[in-house]
């Protein structure tokens, strides 16, 4: 995936040190395995301001998403979910899967076995 650069008005450093955040905070629940809810995950984000509904949301988890699969760890952001509901991630999410190359005309079975390929990933890695 070709990196843009298009920051939503933050500096490119502020973008850089909230990714590092988000990505930590879905690192923590992949390895226990579990989920969390986009809510949970903009509180853990300091360097920018996001709300769960914020369009922007969208682009930056799926720069984190792309980074992450291009190291062969999986979709982190398989691990972001609604807080209510469905507990699934948003359609985003398919959106970007596509955009990387997957199937996912049967939603749920993609899910389930990215969420499993990615616990599985971060299980095995030694915390920092």
């Amino acid at each position: 995936m070709k990196r843009d650069h298009f920051r939503h008005g933050f500096s490119e450093t502020n973008w850089e040190k909230a990714k590092a955040e988000a990505k930590q905070a879905m690192i923590s629940r992949a390895r226990i395995p579990k989920t969390i809810s986009y809510s949970e995950l903009v509180s853990a984000i300091r360097a920018i301001s996001l709300e769960p509904h914020d369009p922007r949301l969208s682009h930056f988890l799926g720069e984190i998403a792309a980074e992450e699969d291009a190291a062969g760890r999986g979709m982190l952001t398989v691990v972001v979910v609604h807080k209510h509901g469905d507990q699934k991630p948003g359609p985003g999410f398919y959106e970007m899967a596509r955009g990387l190359g997957r199937e996912t005309s049967d939603q749920e079975a993609f899910w389930v076995s990215e969420l499993d390929f990615v616990h599985r990933a971060w299980s095995k890695r030694v915390a920092k």
